[in-house]
């Protein structure tokens, strides 16, 4: 990891920034493929699954059988961590509820909205260094409390035809219609468009490589809606003396081992704590199975010391992290000053790997500083608001006049009509 000590505010941009790819030979990569899952459906999605996942599948769709087995598989302690974790992040989202307020705006005018459900949606779940079983709670769990009709995943399957156990149990539990054996752009292509197997959703969730990021955005242009632009995972811990360097480090290498485009960044105050945090770091990066991957990803990662709190603050809201760990001896003032980040875990016991998978908040973010403007999923993902009116004779003779000059100035007489025809009929 880079160290950087009492940077100038002109410097900010350069430390901060994220890895760039270059995205034009991933869109056409993506652009080709997607057009063949259009135009040929299940046999552009099986000839894609043989040349990419190096497996030949006779049929995309999980058999009752694959998820009887599936639930065999795995352990019983699992089995119980996905329904405590189930439980937690349905609790959580569950809560968030719409209720919708008849409002009489002037009198005879009333307003008020209803939360619809997205009637069909598209869960992608990653498989590969990291088979995502979590990400199937945080997406499928809100999407049946919203009411969904109709929830479908795609994740790839291994090179014996077979998807995670963990996968097709945790899409058991949440309630998933069906799930298919794709991955990568032609499983987004099959969702967007639809295939004979896969039905076509309205809006696609969930995270993925460079290849599924860019898939995903070019679908969004025309074909289907999706959750958030996306990008590779990051943590910023924002910490004072009073952290623990071991949890600090800790907290950096539970990021950095998700990817080797991961980031993680510590911001502060402490020469002390950035130093012994270094020298944690090491200590823990040498016991972790995915060493080789987190030490590439720590490549991108930084230790940055500055001289204050509020210049820490200031710093942070700059980087708009995914995830932002807060370890101070004040971390409930200094929540109440973050206005940028997509999910906030307070105090020396809130690692983010709580969140991820079981305290019941979302795991589902914005990354590469789109915090600045996106929220992390939740229940309001899976739903739309649709607005209604009622207006009476009373109403439409109190504001038809306002109404009738407002179109006029606009030149839209036929605006106006609208209403003229109505006061004449009183």
């Amino acid at each position: 990891m880079k160290t950087i000590c009492y940077p100038e505010r002109e410097e900010w941009g350069r430390l901060i920034r994220r890895n760039t790819l270059d995205t034009e030979a991933l869109r056409e990569t993506a652009r080709t493929v997607l057009e063949q899952v259009r135009t040929e459906g299940d046999k552009a999605v099986l000839e894609l699954e043989e040349k990419f996942d190096k497996v030949q599948l006779s049929a995309l769709r999980v058999t009752e059988e694959e998820f009887e087995e599936a639930e065999q598989r795995i352990s019983p302690a699992l089995k119980e961590a996905i329904r405590t974790a189930y439980q937690n992040i349905r609790t959580f989202h569950a809560a968030q509820q719409f209720e919708g307020k008849k409002i009489v705006t002037t009198p005879g005018v009333c307003c008020w909205q209803k939360a619809v459900a997205i009637q069909k949606v598209g869960l992608y779940i990653p498989g590969g260094t990291a088979p995502l079983f979590s990400t199937v709670l945080m997406l499928a769990t809100p999407a049946r409390i919203a009411g969904c009709r109709e929830v479908i995943l795609c994740s790839p399957p291994n090179r014996e035809g077979k998807i995670h156990p963990a996968i097709l149990f945790a899409a058991r539990t949440a309630g998933v219609d069906a799930v298919f054996k794709a991955g990568g752009v032609q499983a987004i292509g099959a969702m967007a468009y639809g295939t004979e197997s896969v039905p076509k959703v309205y809006k696609i969730f969930g995270p993925g490589n460079q290849y599924v990021t860019a898939a995903k955005q070019q679908v969004s242009l025309r074909d289907v809606a999706i959750d958030m632009p996306a990008g590779p995972s990051e943590v910023c811990v924002l910490a004072d003396e009073t952290a623990r360097p071991a949890f600090v480090a800790a907290d950096l290498l539970s990021q950095a081992e998700h990817g080797v485009d991961s980031q993680a960044i510590l911001i502060t105050t402490s020469a002390t704590l950035l130093q012994q945090t270094a020298e944690e770091v090491q200590r823990q990066l040498e016991r972790l199975p995915r060493r080789e991957l987190a030490e590439r990803s720590l490549e991108n990662s930084k230790l940055i010391l500055v001289k204050d709190m509020e210049t820490a603050l200031e710093m942070t809201n700059e980087y708009a992290p995914e995830h932002l760990i807060i370890e101070t001896a004040d971390y409930l003032d200094i929540a109440g000053r973050v206005v940028n980040a997509g999910s906030v875990f307070l105090g020396h016991y809130s690692p983010e790997s709580a969140g991820d998978y079981a305290s019941g908040t979302n795991h589902t973010l914005p990354t590469n500083g789109y915090a600045k403007a996106y929220s992390g999923v939740s229940l309001d993902s899976f739903i739309r608001k649709i607005t209604f009116q009622e207006i009476t004779r009373e109403g439409i003779r109190s504001l038809g006049p306002t109404i009738q000059e407002m179109a006029a100035n606009e030149c839209l007489d036929a605006h106006k009509n609208a209403v003229t025809v109505r006061l004449a009929d009183l």
